[in-house]
């Protein structure tokens, strides 16, 4: 595949930023990269240009993507850092991260006196997602910006328009709602089995196969059963998004109870020092609240 001629500016070379960058220099764009810890751009060095400073970064660029761990860090990259500034006339500022959907809406208007366009667009589908090229990709703008994002989409994923500007941020909260709860709950379902004798990884492959069956059973069932919990989303962040899940149901006078159950759990699993865990690893603070662990629940088999 070859790119347009499209100059990106990529800014946030992370867990998922690394995969994603693969995989635009391999469709053939042209990149510049930055990352407040520079060391993570070394990789691409051969292959993009790397910049010292935001500014720098986005200064040519016809797309601008940021791909960082949460709003506040956004906000400090593209107006306090002055990456917003730097803008050109007519390029597009696509912020892949996961914000609040107010937050993208004021950077719409500051694009906009720029003179740039602007989609929010957060993903799912972690790291995994990232590196296979098949991110599930919510956008929130003009059907026209999202039509010009649309060669960078395609490289990275399946993008769906969702709505106007802040939309695809809300999907992205509805997501991690259904993320975090069902996280929870395949925890509980599992700790309950092997609790009482049963095998939790034959419980997990005969719940595949029925109504229960889902990819966090799927991916994080497995996860927890081999007690991996290397990152791929690290709880910290699964905490932030519960955070904003809470802050954007008061803001529109709504009560999410379980929401607000799971916040808690992550708020615990975090503040017990497991804030780098893989969201999956929700499972050690249930271990801890009830004192054992699923792996050696198992009673043996019941007569």
């Amino acid at each position: 595949m070859t790119s347009n001629n499209l100059k990106i500016a990529f800014l946030g070379i992370g867990l998922m930023g690394t995969p994603m960058t693969r995989n635009l220099l391999d469709a053939g764009f042209s990149m510049t990269l930055w990352n407040r810890t520079a060391c993570k751009c070394e990789p691409f060095a051969s292959e993009a240009t790397i910049a010292g400073t935001p500014a720098e970064a986005v200064a040519e660029a016809d797309i601008v993507i940021t791909m960082l761990e949460n709003g506040q860090v956004v906000d400090d990259v593209l107006v306090k850092q002055g990456a917003m500034a730097a803008v050109k006339p007519g390029a597009l500022v696509i912020d892949m991260s996961s914000v609040q959907p107010s937050l993208a809406r004021e950077h719409a208007e500051l694009a906009a006196e720029q003179g740039a366009g602007y989609v929010d667009a957060p993903v799912s589908g972690g790291t995994v997602g990232a590196a296979e090229a098949r991110l599930s990709i919510m956008a929130g703008g003009s059907e026209a910006d999202i039509e010009r994002a649309l060669p960078v989409f395609n490289a990275l994923g399946k993008c769906t328009r969702i709505g106007p500007v802040g939309a695809g941020q809300l999907a992205k909260l509805a997501n991690q709602a259904i993320v975090g709860i069902t996280i929870g709950a395949v925890s509980e379902a599992l700790l309950l089995a092997a609790k009482g004798g049963a095998d939790p990884a034959a419980v997990r492959e005969a719940l595949m196969g029925g109504f229960a069956g889902s990819r966090i059973l799927e991916l994080h069932g497995q996860r927890m059963i081999d007690r991996d919990f290397a990152p791929g989303a690290p709880a910290r962040i699964q905490l932030k998004d519960m955070r904003m899940i809470l802050d954007e149901a008061r803001s529109e006078n709504l009560t999410l109870p379980l929401a607000q159950q799971v916040h808690n759990e992550y708020l615990a699993l975090v503040a017990n020092g497991h804030s780098d865990v893989d969201h999956s690893g929700l499972l050690l603070e249930l271990e801890h609240l009830n004192g054992s662990l699923m792996g050696s629940l198992g009673r043996g088999p019941k007569h």
